[in-house]
């Protein structure tokens, strides 16, 4: 490798492919018409107002974010549409009620003391989801304690300033799942489950409710989305090894890599130590022959990096340590001061432990986390 490659690059940066990038949008933004659904984006991944620009040309204009600092965030970058898909914080409270005085405000409620708050709050109209359990048990209100739901629903009707517009989960189960067969099985599952729901709600007097889902398995490889209103998925810009051990994608579909100084060789091992450790992978693994792989090892190049090493696996972490391991024929080629590439098996939360990413042609892109920095960080 030609170790005066990408000569800028100093320390673990999250290289982006923007090619690969607008062709996983355009992908995504033709199954949710085909579909009549609405795509909602989840900014989470990408965290970036430049890269959410990208999201323009194909008509999205209705975003989803996992906090109330990240909507400021957008709102302040002319996103006007907005759903928070994380519980309501009620120690936020007046941010609620300042983002809801000019953008159209999404909150998330699954009590009544998420309700009151809210009511007392807020003066414009706030857009309400009463958020669902559909299986992953992380958080909402179970999917089959439908009085429940009926009870908190019903609670919102009755709040001038609060628009009941529908029903959310995100089926996180879809994770989990051994193949591809099984992630449109747990997908659908969970939109059934979701539309029980609405029409227990319907046959008491609430209607005229959504359902929006989330999860970039169950959305990049189910072509059935019947009772989905709206559907959120956000690793798909960039996807990742997680979701191409899933299946939810191709590998050619990864857009992001994180290239890494060498700086240390043990042959006797056939391992390389790198500058790039948890605190920029954080420890998401995925798990090959029963060992846990924390990225996958490419080979960078002036195009951008080649297919996945076969058996290159970033093994083991420490806080800026990163050990690969690499097959001989790889091993032999490489260079002290050289880069080599990882893909990262979770890239959310390497985008969010990096703060800015690179472009193929060398733009600079800053995110959320780098931008809202108190002085003195980053």
């Amino acid at each position: 490798m030609n170790p005066t490659l990408y000569p800028d690059i100093s320390r673990p940066t999250l290289l982006i492919d923007p090619q690969r990038v607008q062709k996983n949008i355009q992908r995504m933004v033709e199954k949710a018409n085909t579909a009549g659904v609405r795509l909602r984006p989840h900014f989470k991944t990408h965290q970036s107002a430049q890269a959410g620009e990208w999201f323009r040309p194909f008509g999205i204009q209705a975003i989803t974010v996992s906090s109330l600092e990240m909507a400021a965030y957008f709102a302040g970058h002319g996103w006007k549409d907005i759903l928070v898909a994380f519980p309501l914080n009620l120690r936020q409270i007046n941010l609620v009620r300042r983002l809801s005085e000019f953008i159209r405000l999404g909150v998330l409620v699954e009590c009544a003391g998420h309700v009151e708050a809210l009511a007392d709050a807020v003066e414009r109209p706030v857009d309400v989801w009463i958020k669902i359990d559909s299986g992953s048990r992380r958080t909402g209100l179970a999917w089959n304690d439908s009085h429940a739901v009926l009870d908190l629903a019903g609670h919102v009707r009755q709040q001038p300033h609060l628009n009941l517009r529908g029903l959310l989960t995100h089926a996180g189960e879809t994770y989990q799942s051994q193949n591809p067969d099984e992630v449109v099985q747990r997908f659908r599952r969970s939109n059934q489950r979701m539309n029980q729901v609405r029409q227990f709600l319907e046959q008491n007097g609430i209607d005229g409710l959504e359902v929006s889902v989330g999860d970039t398995p169950g959305c990049s490889l189910s072509d059935n989305f019947e009772g989905v209103d709206e559907i959120r998925p956000g690793n798909f810009v960039f996807y990742d090894a997680q979701m191409a051990q899933l299946g939810a994608c191709r590998e050619a579909d990864i857009a992001a890599v994180v290239a890494c100084p060498l700086v240390a060789f043990h042959p006797e091992r056939q391992e390389a130590v790198i500058y790039g450790g948890a605190v920029h992978f954080s420890k998401d693994s995925v798990t090959e022959n029963g060992i846990a792989a924390y990225g996958w090892a490419v080979l960078l190049n002036e195009r951008g990096w080649s297919p996945r090493i076969p058996g290159g696996a970033l093994v083991r972490l420490s806080q800026e340590h990163g050990i690969v391991r690499l097959p001989p024929e790889v091993f032999s080629s490489l260079t002290i001061g050289g880069l080599i590439g990882v893909i990262p098996a979770h890239v959310c939360l390497t985008v969010s432990a990096l703060g800015v990413y690179r472009t193929l042609q060398g733009e600079w892109i800053e995110t959320f986390v780098r931008a809202s920095a108190p002085a003195g960080r980053g």
